[in-house]
């Protein structure tokens, strides 16, 4: 009778009778914002969150590939006040940063650049092959390992045990920029070229997309559980499932604002916003 019962209803199943209970879909998220900095951030490409109570900021103060010397790195407050805001200058125009220890690795056009978070010092520079490189974001894994895109030139660099090296190059990383390590063996890349979040096997290399129609995608940020937040730098901010479905969460296009490399305190859901050319900082709170 039992065989019988599920024969019945596989049956039925099959004939559109009987409607299966939905997957659950994860629930929408919204932001609303919590503070602006003031406006003397000068053109701020990236915000990066030392874990504890300090945002660092990098700020071009120029031309994005100018060599002009007046790039800098800014201190602002989890609540927004800006803390310090020369913490460390005598850059170009620094984009992506990473911190493992008391170091902190920031891109500055074709040099990757390791500052001394005690002393705010620049300690050692390594530089990107080829008179045309630019060096755009960086991201540390847990070990210590550093890697770096080059999205004109199609190349992700690593920084391992002080060697320091092409990792990782060629066309199929359509114009990677954003990067964020995670785990042991799987690197998050935004390719800029066709506005796709991705995943590179560290061990065999191989690139598998999560998730795409995100436009020029910039920062990437991990929420938990599989999920992301990606920025798009014209103006939009993306939440990407761990199923690779995503949702627009913001778009500020429209008001020529835009969202460039982001931060995300989660224990206080926090996404931190820098706005480039209006020279600030936007945080909300992440809400679902």
């Amino acid at each position: 009778m039992k065989h019988f019962n599920l024969f019945v209803l596989l049956s039925a199943v099959s004939l559109g009778l009987v409607a299966l209970t939905p997957p659950v879909r994860p629930k929408p998220v919204k932001l609303v914002k919590v503070w602006e900095t003031d406006s003397t951030l000068r053109t701020p490409e990236s915000v990066l969150y030392d874990g504890k109570s300090t945002l660092y900021v990098a700020n071009i103060d120029g031309k994005p590939d100018g060599l002009d010397g007046s790039g800098f790195i800014s201190k602002v407050t989890l609540d927004g006040k800006i803390e310090n805001l020369r913490w460390t200058s005598g850059l170009n125009a620094p984009k992506g940063m990473g911190l493992h220890k008391n170091r902190l690795y920031v891109t500055d056009i074709y040099r990757l650049v390791c500052i001394n978070t005690v002393t705010g010092q620049a300690e050692k520079t390594w530089d990107g092959v080829g008179k045309d490189a630019f060096l755009n974001d960086v991201t540390v894994a847990k070990d210590g390992t550093v890697y770096v895109s080059d999205n004109r030139n199609d190349k992700i660099y690593r920084l391992k045990d002080d060697k320091w090296e092409v990792w990782l190059e060629g066309e199929q990383l359509n114009k990677p920029n954003g990067v964020l390590a995670v785990g042991k063996n799987k690197l998050m890349i935004g390719s800029t070229k066709i506005g796709a979040l991705r995943t590179v096997d560290v061990d065999t290399k191989g690139i598998t997309t999560l998730a795409d129609g995100m436009a020029a995608t910039d920062g990437i940020v991990p929420e938990g559980k599989g999920n992301y937040f990606v920025s798009d730098w014209n103006g939009q901010l993306f939440h990407v499932n761990a199923d690779g479905t995503k949702e627009q969460l913001m778009d500020t296009r429209g008001q020529k604002v835009n969202s460039a490399d982001i931060e995300y305190v989660a224990n206080k859901k926090l996404l931190i916003v820098p706005t480039f050319y209006r020279n600030t900082l936007v945080a909300y709170r992440v809400e679902q």
